[in-house]
């Protein structure tokens, strides 16, 4: 049912929303500001960064690469995830357009 009623809303709504979910846990946060300060960096590596286990890592960069805000590789065993700078782009416009807008209200 969810589904059908997404349709009434329009695309950037629908992005801006997935966005937002993406982004409602202090972990993504902070994996995303360990990806900024890295440029790219190995599962395993975040691991040792967070106070959190490896399978919880992953469950959050996985929210995080749907939401289309990271791009991960396969390099041998591991994988290196990374911004997605496009997204970024858009998701930073579309908040900042949302505030401007609610603001002026």
């Amino acid at each position: 049912m969810a589904e059908a009623k997404n349709e009434l809303f329009s695309p950037d709504e629908q992005q801006m929303a997935k966005i937002a979910k993406a982004l409602a846990h202090p972990a993504r946060i902070k994996i995303l500001n360990i990806l900024a300060e890295m440029n790219s960096c190995m599962v395993g590596d975040m691991v040792e960064l967070l106070p959190l286990s490896q399978s919880t890592v992953s469950q959050h960069l996985k929210e995080l690469k749907n939401a289309g805000l990271i791009s991960g590789e396969i390099e041998g065993p591991k994988r290196c995830y990374c911004l997605n700078p496009g997204t970024i782009q858009i998701a930073k416009e579309a908040i900042s357009k949302l505030f401007t807008h609610i603001c002026r209200s």
